[in-house]
């Protein structure tokens, strides 16, 4: 049955990029977009243009976003031991959030809106990456200076700095409040106007992310065990963690300087995972990036087709749409003496 799931679940990428570079307002045929991402060279340049500049580089930087998310879910769960934990918790979501939020508004009073790195590429992402990475260090170092960095203590502070930056981001909106509805606009999160300049962004990142959770992938199973065995077996539990948590962190801190909050997909992926492959770290990792990725693009096909005239619904309403019933699924399940 495993292997059946597994199988299904590879074919199901593919699958997911052909209906991703379908969906949208301009019609596209299925066999001209098959023939494109071929590379076809006979077919109109508008078509192509919109099938691979506007939605094949959309749906990537979807998928990417995605397994990262679930990835960095699986480190969180395992590392805090929690099974509600998710890429969030240490506040790396609302530092994303409070960079962007500045971004924005410093842009819109200096006119700084269109600003760029290098063509193609905002300067809001970074603003936001940094911010991510920044809240993810306070978050470290109040733990440290309240008792070391424990799952406890670093779960509290992570608490404290996303209370902090939320309430900075309020304080921002009040006092820049012609930028506020870009800054919400922002914050739900989604993928519209994104392109190849973004997966060139998050890349390497995620790929920085996925081979440092993958390495320590032993090491995460060791952890869940406790601390006590972890140092029996030869771990170093304070030193993997951070570096665990600094690795999630960076994967989930870049995916929302890309594409803004998107939730519940490193909550939803890796327990469905688990449910259906048990909980080796390493077998969670690949099935994880795997379900969160296609999660993700489906979602955004939601977003873009779900209402008329060609309007888009922010990704991230999306998936909180969906993870809000399945996160009180998995509290009645646990309430009820489930695994």
């Amino acid at each position: 049955m495993s292997r059946l799931l597994s199988i299904a679940m590879v074919l199901a990428v593919p699958v997911s990029v052909v209906a991703g570079c379908l969906a949208g307002p301009y019609p596209a045929p299925w066999g001209a977009v098959l023939g494109i991402l071929a590379g076809g060279r006979e077919y109109d340049p508008a078509l192509v243009t919109v099938v691979v500049q506007m939605r094949l580089y959309r749906v990537i930087l979807a998928w990417l976003v995605g397994a990262g998310l679930a990835m960095s879910g699986v480190a969180f769960q395992g590392v805090l031991r929690n099974p509600l934990a998710e890429p969030f918790t240490l506040g790396v979501s609302g530092g994303a959030a409070f960079g962007a939020a500045v971004a924005l508004g410093m842009g819109w009073n200096l006119g700084w809106a269109g600003a760029a790195i290098f063509p193609g590429l905002s300067v809001i992402p970074l603003c936001a990456l940094a911010g991510s990475l920044l809240a993810l260090a306070a978050a470290l170092m109040l733990s440290r200076r309240s008792g070391g960095a424990s799952r406890e203590t670093l779960v509290l502070a992570g608490i404290v700095v996303s209370a902090f930056l939320s309430a900075c981001i309020s304080l921002f909106k009040a006092l820049n409040e012609e930028s506020t509805a870009s800054i919400v606009f922002w914050i739900m999160g989604g993928f519209q106007g994104r392109g190849a300049a973004d997966v060139w962004l998050y890349l390497p990142y995620f790929g920085l992310g996925t081979l440092v959770v993958w390495r320590y992938s032993r090491e995460l199973d060791v952890l869940a065990l406790g601390e006590t065995q972890a140092m029996q077996l030869g771990v170093d539990a304070a030193r993997v963690r951070v570096r665990l948590l600094a690795a999630a962190s960076i994967m989930a801190g870049a995916a929302v300087s890309v594409c803004g909050v998107i939730g519940f997909v490193g909550l939803a992926a890796p327990h469905l995972a688990r449910m259906a492959f048990g909980a080796s770290s390493r077998r969670l990792l690949a099935v994880s990036g795997l379900l969160g990725g296609t999660l993700v693009v489906w979602s955004d096909i939601v977003a873009r087709t779900i209402l008329p005239g060609g309007a888009e619904l922010p990704v991230g309403v999306v998936t909180a749409l969906l993870g809000g019933p399945f996160f009180l699924f998995l509290l009645r399940r646990k309430a009820g003496g489930g695994a």
